[in-house]
């Protein structure tokens, strides 16, 4: 049977499908004739969207059910404060059935052509002995290259696909890189770029791969990105006992500071031209990527303005109005 998409799902739609749980509650019936029992909310999901999954009938459920557990659900949607899929029965689906497209989005840009831009960009750019061979040092790490090649950068915000930490990465490289060479003199082009590919590498293990929608691992709930990201970037550092210190201390802040304000989670705000230039550097590709998001996640809105965005805290303007036509 074909995969029918949350997207596609209306008001009377039939519904025998697979959807992965992203979301469980058990909340009580509110009639006093019910007092005490119980039922299931659920959030089910695809690579298109999400909707409310309800099971009334506390006996239908078998084997408990978890976050990021996909279930073959059975089942018809209807209006309750929008639409909800009322579920008759549903079956766990084996892991090895899963077909990861169905809940998985990946980058657009084709992977390997994105890591053998930024080695190139590096190779041009990065000119600082002691930089370059610490740059090597990640590329001889197989398993943390493959990793960062397939990583998402967020879980929901922006780049939160496979492939988003890569794709975000080059995009952070190549805004550094124009900025460089606007400001030639305050800018150490070997340093920044560097920052720059180092800057998220944290999220490699901020992230559970394994988990369908990007849930954080115990060790990116515990200390961030930006902690691990330190751990994984000293102990390639140790593999080079003679890296200047003063260059090891430039670097760190960079990495520890690129959230650019306390209250954004970040340790220490930039106090060097490096460190606020890739702080801005980052935020830009953030931001360009969630409005961009939003008005993908638009399209075909004819009124010409995008749904309320609760992160960018406003709605855009697309300019698509049927109505400016007429």
């Amino acid at each position: 049977m074909s995969k029918q998409f949350v997207k596609d799902l209306k008001i009377g739609s039939y519904v025998q499908s697979q959807f992965v749980v992203v979301d469980i509650r058990e909340l009580s019936f509110s009639s006093p004739a019910r007092s005490g029992e119980y039922f299931l909310k659920l959030l089910l999901g695809d690579i298109s969207g999400t909707i409310k999954g309800i099971i009334w009938d506390r006996s239908l459920v078998g084997e408990k059910i978890r976050l990021n557990d996909v279930l073959f659900v059975t089942g018809e949607v209807k209006e309750y404060y929008g639409l909800q899929l009322v579920i008759s029965s549903y079956n766990k689906v084996e892991k090895e059935k899963i077909n990861r497209n169905f809940f998985q989005a990946s980058s657009s840009r084709n992977t390997e052509e994105m890591w053998n831009r930024l080695k190139e960009i590096v190779k041009q750019d990065i000119t600082e002995k002691n930089l370059s061979q610490l740059l090597e040092i990640f590329y001889e790490d197989y398993e943390l290259v493959e990793k960062f090649k397939l990583s998402p950068a967020a879980k929901v915000i922006h780049h939160n696909y496979l492939g988003g930490l890569l794709e975000h990465t080059l995009e952070v490289v190549e805004i550094c890189r124009h900025i460089s060479e606007l400001y030639a003199r305050q800018v150490d082009k070997s340093l920044l770029m560097t920052a720059a590919v180092f800057h998220d590498i944290g999220k490699i293990e901020e992230y559970d791969l394994d988990s369908l929608t990007f849930e954080q691992t115990d060790r990116g709930r515990l200390l961030g990105h930006i902690s691990i990201g330190m751990d994984i970037l000293r102990k390639m550092l140790a593999k080079l006992p003679l890296f200047p210190g003063d260059l090891k201390m430039k670097l760190e802040h960079m990495i520890i500071s690129h959230h650019g304000e306390k209250d954004w989670g970040s340790p220490e705000v930039p106090q060097t031209f490096n460190a606020f230039t890739l702080f801005h550097a980052d935020l830009l590709s953030a931001r360009l990527k969630q409005f961009q998001q939003v008005m993908e996640k638009n399209q075909g809105n004819t009124s010409g303005w995008t749904e309320w965005d609760r992160f960018l805290e406003r709605r855009i303007y697309t300019g698509d109005s049927r109505r400016e036509e007429s």
